[in-house]
């Protein structure tokens, strides 16, 4: 297999928990969120992960009609995997999120293994001044945020995208998220290889100690053997360094603005290219190979791009 050993980097340019005000290079508009997501497959992302946001006040947005005009553009222009988020933000109900992947039929959709506590609020430690009203609520109102996916959401997405050919990946923040993608295993309605995204460091998750990312590893090896395909994430300041542990242990990694706005200690992130140049640095530095888009599609057996609903 040609793809065998290639590392994939995915990139998460926007997402729902960063707010317009923390940073000049999180994109708002369809037009800055095509253009991080191109950039961000230039630099070497074989996937790009997308959310969209109100162009005016930079709020989530999970409408259909949100991400529309920045899919066709990313199409167009490059031939990375379009991945769409079924995870929306923490307080949409589950038809909600799923809507835009209903309907777009993309290759890839997120997916998040089991409800959790969500904490964003330390981030007002930080960030003091805001541009919107909605800005310091959002990180308030997350001390009382659980985020729901129940076994009855995460089917009802499984059963909801699964006949378009869509595959997932599958966000577990925490060791029982992979018991729970166990459980839908065993019962047929996920298939190999799982694209497994093991995200450390969110405050109500796992942390990114380095035993907490290599039992994930070993808990995830137990349970699913050759069937999966093992990425990460790190939030905030812990991105990548938990992308080189990854990386140096055979497995994929994930960045982005989504994940952490920073590119050094202290040093907010000029773009998600920057990010991923870093990382990419970080795998060819280890003497491995970036995955090309057809590659990672390879890897993970996607349905291609001429098969998607956009």
């Amino acid at each position: 297999m040609a793809a065998k050993g290639k590392v994939i980097i995915t990139c998460a340019v926007t997402g729902a928990i960063h707010t317009p005000s923390m940073s000049p290079a999180l994109p708002v508009t369809p037009e800055e969120i095509a253009d991080a997501a191109i950039g961000a497959a230039e630099a070497g992302a074989a996937i790009v992960h997308l959310h969209a946001r109100n162009p005016e006040t930079g709020q989530p947005d999970q409408t259909p009609e949100g991400f529309e005009p920045f899919l066709k553009v990313i199409k167009q222009r490059s031939d990375c995997v379009i991945n769409l988020t079924t995870g929306g933000a923490p307080y949409m109900r589950v038809e909600e999120r799923v809507a835009p992947a209903e309907k777009f039929r993309p290759e890839v959709a997120s997916l998040n293994m089991g409800s959790m506590n969500f904490g964003l609020y330390p981030m007002l430690e930080r960030f003091k001044e805001f541009k919107h009203d909605w800005e310091r609520q959002h990180l308030e109102n997350s001390r009382d945020l659980v985020f729901r996916n129940s076994f009855q959401d995460i089917e009802y997405v499984l059963r909801t995208l699964g006949g378009a050919g869509t595959r997932f990946e599958f966000e577990c923040y925490d060791i029982s998220h992979l018991y729970n993608l166990a459980h839908f295993l065993e019962r047929g309605l996920v298939k190999p290889p799982l694209f497994v995204q093991s995200v450390f460091g969110l405050l109500g998750g796992i942390g990114a100690h380095p035993e907490d990312v290599s039992h994930m590893r070993r808990t995830a090896d137990r349970l699913f053997g050759d069937a999966y395909r093992w990425s990460v994430l790190g939030a905030g300041r812990h991105q990548m360094r938990v992308a080189a542990m990854a990386a140096a242990m055979g497995g994929n990694v994930r960045v982005g603005l989504e994940d952490s706005l920073w590119a050094g200690p202290g040093k907010l992130a000029e773009s998600n290219a920057q990010q991923v140049r870093i990382a990419r640095g970080l795998i060819e530095g280890l003497g491995l190979e970036v995955a090309t888009p057809d590659e990672a599609r390879e890897i993970l057996q996607l349905k291609g791009g001429d098969q998607v609903g956009f």
